[in-house]
């Protein structure tokens, strides 16, 4: 036993037996020198005290602090050690600190990925307060990839996705950019049925050639088919493209109709058609993996489209 009355052979592994609260503790003591002072600063009682400052003794093998008439007094190892400790807390209080985020000095790289129909929607206007705000910052854009967009995200290849709801994974965070709607329209020259001014019907519709963008599967299947479904009908697809780019040039070169996002209008190439009902709208969101929550970069690009979409 040594003179302090402790057992060294309560030092085993003393690093995983400090607790940063005692650390605050050690420091505070160090401060004020008085045991009742402390426990009214750190809101706790002074049996507390007591009992954190024995564990304290214990893991260091030195009373560290000797009690006087007035209060305490520091031992010579509690003296060595106070510098250090204002370090480490110092250290610990900066981990907690969010440093001013200045876009005008970030420097790196950010990917986005999306539709053809999201860049030409989202990222003129993004872009363009990247650029002017945080020149530094080079920007990536890739397109959509549905089936590998979980992964891209988990792994960091895409820092920010432009899609519907119905296609980002569950767990991925997300904002509401803009809400959508559909519009159905065909060729200008279209032939005379599709010229009157009555609204078509629904089985007239479904039975016209019709064309898909599907951006990642390249399948015949749109959105408006559960829509057709729910009427009973199952509409004629005959064209599939990858791209609302080159929907509108094949609408107007197959005299196919289609289903096209209201942001993509008018297009002189294409003509508005009337029908009875309206096809379901949808949202248009940003989503991220969580780990880039509190990202600084993230928050600030993400503010600046909560700005250039304020209505949602």
């Amino acid at each position: 036993m040594s003179d302090t009355g402790l057992s060294r052979n309560h030092r085993v592994d003393p690093l995983e037996r400090l607790e940063l609260r005692q650390l605050r503790l050690m420091s505070a003591i160090l401060r004020e020198l008085n045991l009742s002072r402390v426990a009214d600063q750190l809101g706790v009682s002074q049996q507390t005290v007591s009992e954190q400052l024995k564990r304290l003794r214990e893991i260091f093998d030195d009373r560290l602090f000797i009690r006087t008439s007035s209060g305490v007094i520091p031992t010579p190892m509690a003296e060595r050690l106070a510098p250090k400790l204002d370090e480490i807390l110092n250290n610990v209080a900066a981990l907690l600190r969010t440093d001013e985020f200045d876009p005008a000095q970030h420097r790196g790289i950010f990917t986005l990925s999306a539709t053809d129909f999201e860049q030409r929607v989202v990222l003129p206007g993004l872009l363009k307060q990247l650029r002017q705000l945080a020149p530094g910052i080079k920007v990536v854009v890739l397109k959509l990839e549905i089936d590998r967009m979980a992964q891209q995200l988990q792994t960091g290849e895409v820092d920010l996705v432009f899609s519907t709801p119905g296609f980002v994974p569950d767990n991925s965070p997300s904002m509401l950019l803009y809400r959508e709607h559909y519009v159905c329209v065909s060729c200008q020259h279209t032939d005379r049925r599709l010229s009157v001014s009555q609204p078509l019907g629904m089985e007239e519709l479904a039975d016209l050639p019709q064309l898909v963008v599907s951006p990642s599967r390249g399948d015949l299947r749109g959105m408006a088919d559960n829509w057709f479904e729910q009427f009973g009908l199952e509409r004629n697809v005959v064209l599939s493209v990858p791209s609302f780019a080159a929907a509108a040039e094949c609408i107007a070169s197959t005299n196919t109709v289609a289903f096209l996002p209201s942001r993509l209008l008018p297009d002189p190439r294409l003509n508005t058609l009337l029908i009875v009902e309206q096809p379901p709208g949808f949202d248009v969101i940003a989503a991220w993996h969580t780990r880039s929550g509190q990202d600084p970069l993230h928050k600030w690009i993400r503010t600046l489209l909560a700005q250039q979409f304020p209505s949602n």
